[in-house]
């Protein structure tokens, strides 16, 4: 009896939200007096497999094809699909990153098990599973017990911690077969140089008080603390940014260890997508905006003239740290 969970990697290293499956993984193991195992499906990933071991797998599942080097839905799901039905798993973990949705929801579809999409908390009761999310764009906290055969848990990104946790880390290499697959994975091309949103150490959000699609006074200020740029629904649905740098209930849930917010007025859906950030600083024109309750420290002014001072400011102090 074990619990399984699923490693997702980008450019041959893990990302965050699979440090953070393994870590409630692990716990719900131990809650239910069993083994971690985690499965890491590309080619040629046995040298960074064993990092998992550190945050608790016991057994580590480096399943091996040219076909899973990079990610399509049937070849993945082909393969998990054997691997569950082989090694049984009382309970199956996963992030909820835009990968993790597709590929639980076809798991789910598939092999007819029960799935809590966005969970944001996990609790073992009488050897149920017992997942809480968030419904109605964040109003309401719903328990959901996940009844039947290999229950999947997709955790909300940002939502668990991470922690050390000492597994065995054995690592067990599987040649698979990813079996007749219809999509083809033809190119990666990434625009940006910039962290991406949900792992990034530093946001710096722009909102309706950007005006317009115009983001270079927010963009310099992320490049210069090294961050990502992030936007409101608002500036996203108005087409001034993509839907990927959107922040919030029905965007990305983020926990960046300073978090600016410029121009953003601070409705409740927002700030449930940055709740989790370490230090919180808002830029705002209007005095009674809801985010500067939200916040750690608050600047009122016109934001295309404050945020090159604090640009200017943050260049001094990094050069100076050099």
């Amino acid at each position: 009896m074990n619990v399984l969970a699923i490693a997702e990697h980008m450019d041959g290293r893990f990302r965050k939200g699979t440090f953070e499956a393994i870590s409630e993984a692990k716990r719900i193991a131990n809650c239910l007096g069993c083994e971690l195992t985690a499965a890491v499906l590309g080619s040629g990933m046995e040298d960074i497999a064993a990092q998992l071991g550190t945050v608790g797998a016991d057994e580590i599942l480096v399943l091996d094809h040219r076909a899973l080097a990079n990610y399509t839905s049937d070849a993945y799901t082909n393969v998990l699909e054997f691997v569950i039905d082989k090694e049984n798993p009382v309970v199956i973990v996963a992030s909820a990153t835009a990968q993790g949705k597709d590929l639980c929801a076809r798991l789910s579809a598939r092999m007819n098990a029960p799935l809590g999409m966005n969970c944001m908390a996990v609790r073992v009761e009488n050897h149920r599973v017992i997942v809480t999310r968030a419904i109605y764009g964040g109003l309401i906290l719903a328990e959901v017990a996940l009844e039947g055969k290999w229950p999947i848990i997709a955790l909300q990104p940002n939502a668990i911690a991470i922690t050390k946790n000492k597994g065995a880390g054995k690592i067990r290499k599987i040649m698979v077969d990813p079996g007749k697959t219809f999509l083809r994975f033809i190119e990666k091309n990434l625009k940006t140089t910039r962290p991406e949103l949900t792992e990034a150490d530093v946001v710096v959000s722009g909102g309706r008080g950007m005006g317009g699609p115009d983001y270079s006074v927010i963009e310099e200020l992320a490049d210069v603390l090294g961050g990502a740029v992030g936007a409101s629904r608002y500036a996203v649905d108005s087409g001034w940014r993509p839907f990927s740098d959107q922040v919030g209930q029905t965007g990305k849930i983020i926990s960046p260890k300073l978090y600016i917010a410029c121009g953003i007025s601070g409705s409740i859906q927002h700030c449930a997508g940055m709740f989790a950030s370490r230090i919180v600083v808002a830029v705002n024109k209007d005095p009674d905006a809801p985010i500067f309750a939200f916040s750690d420290y608050g600047i009122v002014g016109d934001l295309f003239d404050v945020l090159p001072h604090i640009t200017a400011e943050a260049k001094k102090i990094l050069n100076q740290d050099r």
